[in-house]
């Protein structure tokens, strides 16, 4: 009996240490939900608390890190192969930068959050879209725009700053279409998700 239990505990530390690896397939949510199925266990609890649906949330956190804990961005090299500073402060699932993600755990109260924990990064993004479409009026299923406010700031979208950016709005073209393939995805698996059950 002690050496199941050893074995159990074990598969669960290992499992546990392995949490943060980015799912083998980025193309299907419910592949993604059926290998971590934590990651939907806190896509729905952001759903339910900021009315983000879970597909734009998964779609925007795609984009910004394709699902890896460690994301940052490029660093600036001098002379062209000195690196030097990054490009901005961004890091984690969600890309958040520092002084938003500062807000969001002044706002929230989450001051042991990371950015690298996937669900603390999708409450973030659901946080910051809820904000958006209370402030903005953006519609909560309309990822193109949510992405563009993301991206930019809220003063950024209502600048209209994007339009000067073509290669921007690609991008956002982009979050639009995994939304909607996330949600057909979705909507096709959903009810088998909420009937799983674990051991642990």
């Amino acid at each position: 009996m002690q050496k199941y239990l050893i074995l159990i505990f074990s598969l669960v530390f290992l499992s546990g240490c392995a949490s943060n690896d980015p799912p083998s397939s980025t193309t299907d949510v419910c592949k993604i939900f059926k290998e971590k199925y934590s990651w939907y266990k806190a896509a729905k609890k952001t759903e339910k608390r900021w009315k983000v649906p879970v597909y734009v949330s998964m779609a925007i956190i795609e984009q910004e890190s394709s699902f890896r804990a460690d994301a940052r961005p490029e660093r600036i090299k001098l002379l062209g192969f000195i690196p030097w500073k990054r490009v901005s402060s961004a890091r984690g699932y969600a890309q958040a930068v520092d002084g938003t993600w500062e807000m969001y755990l002044k706002e929230r109260g989450g001051w042991f959050s990371s950015r690298n924990d996937f669900e603390d990064s999708v409450d973030f993004v659901g946080w910051y879209n809820y904000k958006t479409h209370k402030l903005l009026s953006v519609p909560l299923t309309d990822a193109r725009n949510l992405y563009l406010a993301y991206h930019e700031g809220r003063g950024g979208y209502k600048r209209a700053s994007y339009r000067t950016k073509p290669w921007l709005l690609s991008v956002a073209d982009k979050v639009q279409r995994q939304s909607d393939r996330y949600r057909i995805q979705y909507n096709n698996c959903k009810k088998q998700l909420g009937k799983r059950f674990f051991f642990f």
